[in-house]
């Protein structure tokens, strides 16, 4: 007799692919993570243009290109992730898988990896695109432009389960991430740089979840990023973060409110 012995990696890619076949049937999710962010762009390229960013040491490239990576984490991973969570919460998907063999933070990890895998081939072609439409040169320091991406990824995941976790039900998931998309979209520079913001309101803007996604993506091409800089946006990455495994571990719900 004979047992089959799994790994977490297995059991994660496995609901993975059940996940992907799932998100593959919802079509409204499909059009805001894969639409809208290629739309977006268009928009902040119209504004960069008409900005006097030579002052600051940007040019359209510059402005257009981080903003369609966080176009991309905020739709395709953030608030997809949310319907995601709460859907399969409210079809009891959830707490079903909790009487198998999967761990907690398998279920989430698995069940988040076909939006992260989205937004990361979508982050790609976008750069790949901007980069070529906007004639911009090789980026300077890559490295930091993928430490911004990886993280990105991940803090988008762990927001996600958080605004689940205070989501009631999938209607109301249509609504419940509106606050960080807005917030995002106006305070961390993807329309406006943080450069041409009054000082003050710029210190304040760089504490925002996506901030330093977009300012390490950024620096990543401009390679004028300082370590002081450097650092303080990986720190305050890794910060929200860890704040938002915490608030999962204490406040994400497995099944549907009664």
């Amino acid at each position: 007799m004979s047992t089959t012995t799994t790994t977490p990696v297995s059991r994660m890619t496995s609901l993975a692919r059940a996940e992907l076949t799932l998100l593959g049937r919802s079509k409204g999710t499909l059009f805001a993570a894969l639409f809208v962010p290629l739309v977006l762009p268009l928009s902040v390229r119209s504004a960069a243009e008409e900005m006097d960013l030579t002052e600051v040491g940007l040019t359209p490239g510059t402005v257009v290109l981080p903003a369609a990576v966080g176009f991309s984490l905020l739709f395709a991973v953030y608030s997809a992730l949310v319907g995601v969570f709460v859907v399969r919460r409210e079809e009891l998907v959830l707490k079903r898988l909790r009487t198998g063999e999967l761990r907690d933070a398998e279920i989430l990890g698995g069940s988040a990896l076909p939006a992260a895998l989205i937004g990361l081939v979508q982050c790609l072609v976008l750069t790949t695109a901007c980069a070529a439409l906007l004639d911009m040169s090789a980026p300077s320091a890559p490295h930091l432009a993928v430490l911004g991406l990886l993280l990105g990824l991940v803090m988008c995941a762990a927001l996600a389960a958080v605004t689940a976790a205070f989501t009631r039900t999938a209607e109301s998931a249509q609504v419940t991430p509106m606050p960080l998309l807005m917030v995002s979209m106006i305070g961390s520079g993807m329309f406006v740089p943080l450069e041409l913001f009054p000082d003050q309101l710029a210190s304040v803007c760089e504490l925002l979840p996506l901030t330093p996604v977009v300012t390490l993506v950024r620096g990543g091409w401009t390679g004028d990023l300082s370590a002081y800089e450097t650092l303080g946006a990986l720190a305050t990455a890794v910060a929200w973060t860890l704040l938002a495994v915490f608030a999962v571990r204490r406040r994400f719900r497995w099944e549907p409110r009664h």
